[in-house]
């Protein structure tokens, strides 16, 4: 069973089409990256893949569910548990600390496991700073917390737009690898958004031309 899958899938603004009839599959525990410059299309393919933005043709399926014709609530719901995202941009909530933060999912779906926040904030190096709130972390702490949270619902697909951009390059290796391996661990397939071509060189990867992801 593909844990994501997109057939056919169209994407357009009233004035330009930005996908036009493209294909892609995700197995459990793969790692692929989408490479492209700024304004290729990479985030507008994350927010699609992700049901956040909606599709203009096409069908996309999560796992064995066909999720392109689903009301936005179910949506919502479904992606809560299938779907771990992490974006250039942390998104923690500052009057919580990195246990809580990490527990959002939980507490969401009102069954928050305060052992397994723990667990992943030891995986990610963070024990130590559980009880710290965002203002008390370094810009690699924060998405390091940002991958913690994604991975907490034992998500099948994690999809990553630019999640080191804003990091340096010591930081930026250590948060893509820490992913990817977690990610493995936890059987996940994940899909990496970036324009840094060094970051995702050790692994397969799909370049956006003319609407459509070409092998690299």
């Amino acid at each position: 069973m593909n844990a994501l899958r997109a057939e056919g899938l169209v994407f357009r603004y009233p004035e330009i089409e930005i996908f036009r009839g493209l294909d892609l599959t995700l197995e459990p525990g793969e790692v692929r990256a989408v490479l492209g410059p700024s304004g290729s299309g990479k985030t507008t393919l994350v927010h699609l893949l992700a049901g956040i933005l909606p599709l203009s043709g096409g069908k996309l399926w999560w796992g064995e569910v066909e999720v392109s014709g689903l009301g936005e609530e179910a949506l919502a719901r479904l992606r809560r548990d299938r779907v771990g995202l992490v974006f250039q941009h942390h998104y923690l909530l500052d009057e919580l600390t990195a246990l809580e933060n990490v527990l959002v999912p939980g507490m969401i779906a009102g069954r928050p496991d305060a052992d397994r926040a723990r667990l992943l904030l030891e995986q990610v190096g963070l024990s130590a700073r559980s009880g710290q709130r965002p203002e008390a972390l370094s810009g690699g702490e924060r998405q390091r917390v940002a991958v913690a949270r994604a991975l907490y619902p034992r998500p099948r697909v994690i999809l990553a737009d630019e999640p080191t951009g804003a990091l340096d390059r010591a930081n930026a290796r250590k948060v893509w690898e820490l992913l990817r391996a977690l990610a493995q661990e936890n059987g996940a397939a994940v899909l990496l958004a970036t324009h840094d071509e060094a970051l995702a060189n050790d692994v397969a990867a799909w370049r956006i031309e003319e609407g459509r992801l070409v092998e690299v």
